[in-house]
């Protein structure tokens, strides 16, 4: 039974009760679609959907916004979560797909330029990158002379690669107009990422200062798709990537502003419990604290392994299918870090550079199948936000984190009881390893250290086992294979989802992406059945 009295406050009302001392119920009887989750990917999906003048409601079980674009602070100093950097922006007058949705949706964010691509401190080699395929083919070149035509030659390919997805996602087309206008997408599409980058033959230095970034996508190259890299290489080495000035709660923030601006109903402490379905239809959620509330679409940022197992209501209402696709997923990698402030300025403790990847190799196989474990964990990357966003802590300080992305296997073996320990241990050696490679003992220089693990992330998010990448992207199931299949995943009518766990998978950048997807196909289902 609910009990007798509420103390109403914004988030925290019974959605069938009326708001006290009014005449005004709290939910409108029925709204066009009910998003789940209020991150990156539920609020572009609000954006668009109201965009197109249909009444939305967001229900986020936290009491803000953002999910893991977020914020906090310690010692009166606000730290970044989690961002490391945003694809898909772009500089003002030419921006790409994620920046120009941010635009054209009256998000106005101050974007910060990362100032290089990244640091490799990888065996035998100290070398700095920077955007642009031709500098960064030359940086290359420095470094193992002789290679700058074949390394151009391969960031040129995933260039047009990345191209051909950013139009195929909008333009589908035959099998025969893509192999007219999109050959080299074509040929490479069936292989993996080690197959592609052999056939230039390259010596193994050249392709270790083009391989650091594989951790941002979590997959050992014989099994990463080359379209994957392409992505990712063409996206970050060839338009630099941005971090927001007010670190990434301020996308949240200004996302859910506007979103309110534009009509959408964002209710916090929303924890959504059930997903109603009547005749094989989504036609609605119940809160947990037993609220129903109907709409014609439920867009859904919980993974749907989560959906499928406990949240669909009747339970028969799953096909087998759908239980058959979740299990047949391979999850992609969570995260550990430990974020700092120091008490010098960067320089002051050898910082050189925002983001360095230290690693004491670059088989990217044999390192990702090191992740499953609990380390130690041999391939690091570091960002001193300072060096990119001058000012964002106090004069005489930095903020230092290093992170890692173990695969979720290990972090499940972890009890209760082992939690603090292992914590702890972890951390203790990620600071080792980069206080011998600075050559400053970073434990003396600490004012305040927040150590993010597995189980923050799953505690914080209700992410699946505190996945941030969503499903793993191999040769069997990747970004094509996905939008192969999508429609015939699509088990239960006017149920969408969005997130890390979507087609795109993969970070920020992709989780907009993703958002913007589940609305399309809102918006087309509904065109369609307007159409009948």
């Amino acid at each position: 039974m609910r009990p007798s009295f509420y103390l109403f406050c914004r988030g925290d009302a019974v959605g069938n009760t009326m708001k006290e001392g009014t005449n005004m119920k709290f939910y409108r009887d029925h709204y066009d679609v009910i998003v789940i989750g209020g991150a990156l990917a539920g609020l572009s999906a609000a954006l668009m959907l109201a965009d197109k003048g249909k009444s939305v409601l967001v229900l986020e079980r936290h009491n803000l916004p953002g999910g893991l674009a977020t914020s906090y602070v310690r010692g009166g100093i606000e730290i970044e979560a989690t961002l490391h950097e945003m694809m898909s922006i772009g500089e003002k007058n030419n921006r790409l797909k994620v920046g120009k949705f941010f635009d054209d949706m009256g998000v106005d964010i101050d974007w910060l330029k990362v100032p290089e691509a990244y640091h490799a401190s990888l065996p035998g080699l100290e070398v700095t990158l920077h955007p642009g395929l031709e500098t960064f083919a030359r940086e290359v070149d420095g470094a193992v002379p002789g290679t700058y035509d074949k390394v151009l030659a391969v960031l040129q390919l995933c260039d047009r690669v990345f191209n051909s997805v950013n139009e195929l996602s909008i333009h589908p087309m035959s099998k025969p107009q893509m192999l007219l206008k999109h050959p080299d997408f074509v040929k490479t599409a069936g292989y993996s990422t080690q197959e592609v980058l052999d056939t230039f033959g390259l010596p193994q230095k050249a392709l270790d200062l083009l391989a650091p970034y594989w951790i941002y996508v979590g997959t050992g190259f014989r099994e990463l798709p080359f379209t994957i890299f392409s992505v990712l290489m063409a996206d970050y080495v060839g338009y630099g990537s941005y971090i927001p000035k007010k670190l990434s709660h301020e996308m949240s923030l200004k996302m859910a502003e506007r979103a309110e601006a534009m009509g959408v109903q964002i209710e916090y402490r929303q924890h959504v419990d059930k997903i109603l379905v009547k005749d094989g239809q989504a036609c609605g959620v119940r809160t947990a604290r037993g609220d129903e509330i109907y709409g014609d679409y439920v867009i859904s940022s919980a993974y749907p392994n989560s959906v499928y197992t406990h949240m669909i209501e009747p339970a028969d209402a799953v096909p087998p299918e759908a239980i058959k696709m979740v299990n047949g997923r391979r999850l992609s990698l969570t995260a550990f870090s430990v974020v700092m402030i120091l008490d010098r300025p960067a320089e002051e403790l050898g910082i050189k550079d925002y983001s360095v990847f230290r690693g004491d190799t670059m088989d990217t196989d044999k390192l990702y199948g090191e992740l499953k474990g609990l380390g130690p964990y041999r391939y690091l990357t570091c960002i001193c936000h300072n060096l990119g966003n001058p000012g964002v802590t106090p004069e005489g300080t930095c903020s230092y984190s290093i992170t890692t992305l173990p695969r979720v296997e290990g972090w499940k073996t972890v009890s209760a009881d082992d939690y603090d320990r292992v914590k702890h241990e972890v951390a203790r050696q990620m600071i080792d390893t980069m206080s011998d490679y600075l050559g400053v003992n970073l434990l003396d220089h600490i004012l305040e250290i927040v150590i993010e693990t597995p189980m923050t992330v799953a505690h914080y998010t209700g992410m699946w086992n505190g996945c941030i990448y969503g499903y793993a992207h191999t040769m069997e199931d990747h970004i094509v294979a996905r939008l192969q299949t999508a429609e015939a995943e699509r088990f239960i009518r006017h149920l969408e989802f969005s997130g890390a766990h979507q087609i795109s998978g993969d970070g920020m950048g992709p989780a907009v992406t993703n958002g913007r997807k589940a609305a399309k196909n809102v918006l087309d289902t509904m065109a369609e059945e307007a159409a009948k």
